[in-house]
């Protein structure tokens, strides 16, 4: 073996001493485990990570372009061999740090407890030639986190896996590309946000018209700033659509930040076909400092995959993160990387669950398991933000046992009279819930001046959009995140000329989206979905009431929760000639969507698969594989080609680069993924890197409808979605 082994090689000659890159994994890992009181596992994880790269083998195939070895084993039986069954907790991280983490065991032979069989992966290692100082490490002073939930061990080692795999990618980046990793430290402090904030709110009150509902929007904030100072913990900002509640629970996280020297905050939304509404809010307040940062251009991990790629993943490093669900809950439970990466960087946080009511209940009970596990070891703040409480408080009785998260402190001193007071619509079955064609409906809608109508189904919002007269707007995720900000801007300034406004938009409209419209029409859907579309109809109480139609579509509603939902929603909907979107209405329909599920709560045996074990006998890789809020399988993005010539030369010149690769995220379209392969093979999009998909031909995006190969194009219901 050569005097001082290479850890890495650049392309144009520079080494990188595998020592100075263990021991500098080793510095990041201890900084980020130090955030919740683990810094000497998370330093003793760096030292033994790399281990396995002082093997002649390795050493050879660095510098001679020898054969590719395993690199990542020795270490983890070096640890188990010193350090008895406690080494099994460095066992997991090392062995995993670059393929993700392992089951203990499982059929496939590819796990944990075989991989500590395999002792001639050590053998190769000559440890004689390792400084002594790298080998002598003791157990660490500080002891694995006492139970407090079922997922206490667990994720005590997926938050150490996130400071391992986040510190070897940022100690690899320093070396090739030392430029980026100089810029990491240039985000402000959270508390500077706050200033900002505060002048933003200053103007924005300034500026707005003396009306009943701006005078309870600035109450909700006031409220929502003086509940800040309570200890941190669970709790639930319960606020009407259209009351003001995306910016009353950005004032509460950052005035509890910084009252309780909080690190960043984090806003969680469920789609990520609106999250961009919502970041853009925040990005005119905060400027850079906001990441946007969900599945959009993401990429499966791989030791075949080029370091560069690998080294463009999302690590949450800045005050504010603006995701979704699925990237936010999946990551949680994931076993991959790249998606562990970021973990923690949740660790003292303020998390914001924007409506929480969307959570899914076939999961439900390992998410909340995690929350709690967050907010008991890791110092994180959560805040549930719903328009229809109750949802995740516990709730028993003779017929059900929903634990829920107990103790949750309500931002509001009296909802249900906020409810009564915010109320600006009036609900209609139209046609009794008879279904209309869309030919009635286009009529229908055609003889209103504005109206909006929100549909379940992108092809749903195109059929019915073709039958519309000229000037009509349509809005669905077939449209780029770029495009739909330019046409809700259109929107937004159509209707304060009040000049006559028609849209036709999926749900995506429903969160984040603060348009006014004096008629709206809904197609059958959950009474979450519904008091949604509600909360676009009379926003500003303008008008004495607005009007909200609830009609059924001549398609059949998306298959999953969404069907499930509109079926109790319409069942409460049709029996009801009372307030349907009254708290007692949204009871019945919860106890029906969630409570009453029981076990299928958890339908994977997620908590099983993770639970507490005193022999450290976890299955990460099969828990990751069966959580899954959405099937990634069926979908598949590609950037397209909408007034960014200047980002896709770029990425053409310089690669993906992460900045880039955030910037991008607004030109990105998912697809059906037979469609996708379909297009590829084709020639009309092709892979640029691996796994980023670019669009070749500029005549596939229609300035209207947005992504548009084939106006014929026939899609399954669940593929047609947001």
């Amino acid at each position: 073996m050569r005097e001082r082994p290479v850890a890495h090689l650049a392309e144009d000659g520079r080494v990188h001493r595998l020592e100075e890159h263990l021991c500098g994994t080793a510095d990041f890992a201890a900084a980020f485990a130090g955030e919740f009181g683990c810094a000497g596992w998370g330093r003793l994880a760096g030292i033994w990570h790399d281990l396995g790269k002082y093997s002649h083998e390795f050493q050879r195939y660095i510098l001679d372009d020898g054969l590719r070895t395993d690199h990542s084993s020795a270490g983890a039986l070096y640890a188990v061999q010193r350090l008895g069954k406690l080494g099994r907790v460095i066992a997991y991280l090392v062995a995993g740090h670059h393929a993700g983490l392992l089951d203990w065991a499982d059929n496939t032979g590819s796990n944990l407890e075989r991989r500590l069989t395999s002792t001639d992966l050590l053998d190769r290692v000559v440890l004689s030639e390792i400084p002594p100082n790298l080998l002598e490490q003791q157990i660490p002073a500080e002891r694995p986190k006492p139970p407090a939930t079922d997922l206490t061990a667990s994720l005590w080692l997926r938050m150490l896996f996130s400071c391992l795999v986040d510190g070897d990618f940022l100690d690899t980046e320093a070396f090739f590309n030392p430029a980026p990793a100089g810029q990491r430290s240039s985000f402000p402090a959270i508390e500077e946000l706050l200033p900002l904030f505060d002048a933003y709110m200053a103007g924005k009150q300034a500026t707005a018209c003396d009306t009943p509902v701006n005078r309870l929007r600035t109450e909700i904030l006031r409220q929502s700033v003086g509940k800040a100072f309570h200890s941190p913990g669970f709790f639930s900002l319960t606020v009407p659509t259209g009351g003001g509640k995306t910016l009353s629970s950005m004032a509460f996280a950052l005035n509890h930040a910084r009252a309780h020297g909080k690190r960043r905050i984090i806003y969680v939304i469920p789609y990520t076909s609106i999250i961009e509404q919502t970041a853009d809010q925040f990005r005119q307040v905060f400027g850079d400092s906001v990441v946007e940062h969900h599945s959009n251009v993401a990429r499966q991990d791989s030791d075949e995959e080029g370091q560069r790629l690998r080294l463009a993943s999302e690590n949450w490093d800045a005050p504010v993160i603006v995701t979704t669900s699925v990237q936010f809950f999946e990551s949680l439970f994931a076993s991959r990387t790249s998606r562990c990466r970021k973990l923690h960087n949740i660790v003292n946080s303020v998390v914001i669950l924007d409506e929480a009511q969307l959570l899914p209940p076939d999961f439900l009970n390992p998410i909340l398991e995690a929350l709690k596990e967050l907010q008991k070891n890791y110092g994180t703040t959560v805040v549930i933000c719903t328009a229809t409480q109750p949802a995740l408080g516990p709730h028993q009785s003779a017929s059900f046992d929903f634990k829920g998260i107990p103790e949750i402190t309500e931002i509001m001193d009296d909802p249900a009279k906020l409810h009564v007071k915010l109320k600006r619509t009036r609900i209609h079955k139209l046609r009794d819930l008879a279904p209309v064609s869309w030919d009635e409906l286009a009529e229908e809608l055609e003889r209103q001046d504005s109206a909006l109508c929100i549909v379940n189904r992108r092809d749903d919002a195109r059929t019915l959009w073709e039958k519309m007269t000229k000037g009509t707007i349509h809005l669905s995720a077939l449209m780029c995140g770029a495009h739909r900000a330019q046409k809700i801007t259109e929107i937004k300034t159509r209707l304060s000329g009040k000049e006559p406004t028609r849209v036709i938009s999926t749900q995506l409209v429903e969160a984040g989206v603060d348009v006014d419209f004096p008629i709206v029409y809904r197609a059958a859907a959950g009474l979450d979905s519904i008091a949604q579309a509600a909360g676009r109809c009379n926003r500003e109480g303008l008008l004495e009431w607005g009007d909200v139609f609830v009609f059924t579509p001549p398609s059949k509603i998306p298959a999953g929760h969404l069907r499930q939902a509109a079926g109790i929603g319409m069942r409460l909907l049709a029996g009801s000639e009372s307030d349907p979107l009254s708290m007692e209405r949204f009871e019945a329909f919860f106890k029906e969507f969630y409570w009453m599920r029981g076990d299928r709560l958890d339908r994977e045996n997620i908590i099983g698969l993770l639970r507490n074990d005193s022999e450290l006998r976890f299955s990460f890789r099969t828990a990751a594989r069966k959580f899954q809020l959405i099937d990634e399988s069926a979908q598949a993005p590609v950037i397209v080609q909408f007034e960014n010539d200047e980002l896709l030369s770029l990425l053409e010149r310089q690669g993906p680069e992460r900045w880039l690769l955030r910037k991008l995220q607004r030109s990105v379209v998912n697809l059906p993924r037979y469609l996708h392969n379909r297009l590829l093979a084709e020639g009309a999009i092709r892979e640029r890197y691996p796994g980023i998909f670019v669009q070749a031909h500029g005549a596939l995006y229609h300035p209207d409808l947005g992504f548009c190969p084939d106006k014929s194009i026939v899609y399954e219901p669940d593929e047609l979605m947001y």
